[in-house]
């Protein structure tokens, strides 16, 4: 009889979060998308959502980017609006994403 117990994985779940902020584009129906995974900011890095080829994510509506976070795995869990001072609002979207505690310290 032999031991694998140095061979096995950490199987424990870890709950993320992001903060996702969609605002209109000036003269256009399109919105920009901005999320924040808790990551240090800098306000030289571009936080807007992109592709796999790293352009631009362009989503025809809040509602596209809500669905494309949603097939990305990412669960809503609050939403709300914060009044910017100007005609429209800023609205902010919190969502979750269970990952394995080896993903999560990545």
């Amino acid at each position: 009889m032999f031991s694998l117990h140095g061979f096995s994985q950490d199987s424990t779940k870890v709950e993320q979060y992001c903060e996702v902020t969609a605002s209109g584009k000036l003269f256009s129906t399109k919105v920009t998308i901005d999320v924040d995974y808790g990551e240090e900011r800098s306000f030289w890095k571009d936080h807007r959502l992109k592709d796999d080829d790293g352009k631009l994510k362009k989503f025809n509506s809040v509602i596209d980017a809500l669905n494309y976070l949603g097939k990305m795995g990412w669960k809503l869990v609050n939403a709300y609006p914060v009044y910017n001072g100007s005609s429209s609002n800023i609205y902010h979207y919190v969502f979750k994403k269970e990952f394995s505690k080896a993903e999560a310290d990545q």
